[in-house]
């Protein structure tokens, strides 16, 4: 039985070869429909794969199960339409907040304040322009996990006095030294404050959301930075991440009753601040790639009807060239099923070559995509399968009529033909 169906088999990629390479533009025409369809889904599969995984993971940077403690809504948009009148008046978050939350946020494990400014700094006769200067303290690093390049991070000590010392990005490092290297113990200059370089940030590339760009950031303790800038003005906001066990949306539940109670807010009055929590941006995010896919599959769903028209095609001409050894095998006893499968492999063969076919030209095209984009695109595993898996529906499908045509063949009438 196994001997039999490997037979089978093997006579079906012969003849599927035979007729690519005996009706070569015939085949081409007939199988362009199939190509295109699997290029336009593979191809929309994996560039909108590769986009959000790369959205995802800038996502996850801002703070694994980490709120976001701010007088603004983030997922209001920004746009044209956004409400600022809702937010612009409320209080902007304190420093001194973050003991209180400490104290009663049972499920909170870091608690990290951050402001910031965007101005120029500078190093001997070079001055960079639009540099953000991130004041921190001491839990900022455990919820961002910053990797450094050179040097080392901030000290204990350092942030608890506000000493002028200062981490710096890997590009800022480069464009003012020339080599990340040789920018440990260097002293650059900050709003008129000579600040010195502990340690350079391992290198982030593009962000496509914006992020915190900390290969264009220093990083400077909380205490230094309100010595060079309006903390009350320096878009403050607290970040707050969650312990293990502890879910975003237990611990936002945990915040809001504790906020509350730290603004002295009253039952019937709302909300004055928000807590964005950075899941709730993964899940819109995610529900935002599942339109892009849809819509990818609706295009591609129209090459892939208009292909298996052309399979079926070309299946019914090769059935009609082939009527005669049809009747022969089945004079000398083939069997329908037989018959029926050898035609429906063939068609199926048909359909991955011209998948395969679409999958070269996806692989090229990510390869153009890698270079143009920031971050790598690429074919996965599963949607290889996928591809493939597609090509033999496809084939059996288109296949099924011309192949069930040539099995109910009479013998008798088949040979004469």
């Amino acid at each position: 039985m196994i001997k039999s169906s490997i037979e089978i088999i093997a006579s079906s990629f012969k003849m599927a070869v035979q007729e690519l390479w005996k009706n070569k533009l015939r085949t081409f025409l007939s199988l362009f429909g199939i190509t295109i369809g699997i290029f336009c889904i593979i191809s929309v599969l994996a560039t909108v794969g590769s986009l959000e995984r790369n959205i995802q993971n800038e996502i996850k940077s801002l703070g694994n199960n980490t709120i976001y403690l701010d007088k603004w809504d983030y997922s209001a948009g920004g746009g044209p339409g956004y409400p600022w009148w809702k937010y612009v008046n409320r209080p902007v978050p304190k420093y001194g907040e973050i003991k209180f939350i400490r104290e009663r946020a049972a499920g909170a494990k870091y608690v990290a304040f951050r402001i910031q400014a965007t101005d120029d700094i500078g190093y001997a006769n070079s001055v960079l322009s639009n540099v953000h200067i991130y004041g921190i303290n001491e839990d900022f690093e455990h919820i961002q996990q910053i990797e450094l390049t050179k040097g080392r991070s901030l000290s204990a000590a350092e942030f608890n006095s506000g000493v002028p010392v200062v981490v710096i990005g890997f590009e800022i490092a480069e464009l003012l030294f020339g080599q990340a290297e040789l920018a440990l113990e260097k002293t650059i200059e900050v709003r008129g404050k000579k600040l010195k370089v502990t340690g350079v940030i391992t290198k982030q590339g593009k962000q496509m959301i914006g992020g915190w760009e900390f290969d264009q950031s220093v990083l400077v303790s909380y205490r230094f930075a309100r010595t060079i800038m309006n903390e009350l003005k320096a878009d403050p906001v607290i970040m707050i991440q969650g312990g293990e066990g502890i879910t975003s949306k237990a611990l936002k539940d945990n915040l809001t009753g504790v906020m509350r109670g730290i603004h002295k807010l009253t039952p019937m009055k709302e909300d004055d601040f928000t807590l964005n929590d950075i899941n709730d941006f993964s899940s819109a995010i995610s529900s935002v790639f599942v339109s892009l896919n849809i819509g990818g599959w609706a295009i591609a769903a129209l090459s892939l009807i208009v292909g298996m028209f052309g399979v079926a095609n070309i299946m019914f001409v090769s059935v009609r060239e082939r009527t005669s050894q049809i009747g022969i095998k089945k004079a000398v006893g083939a069997k329908k099923r037989v018959i029926l499968a050898e035609f429906l492999l063939e068609s199926a063969f048909l359909c991955i070559i011209g998948g395969l076919i679409g999958l070269l030209l996806v692989f090229g095209l990510t390869q153009i995509l890698t270079k143009a984009l920031s971050f790598p695109v690429y074919i996965s595993t599963s949607n290889m399968a996928l591809a493939i898996f597609i090509c033999i529906v496809v084939g059996v499908v288109a296949g099924f009529v011309p192949a069930r045509q040539a099995a109910m063949m009479n013998p008798v009438e088949a040979i004469r033909s």
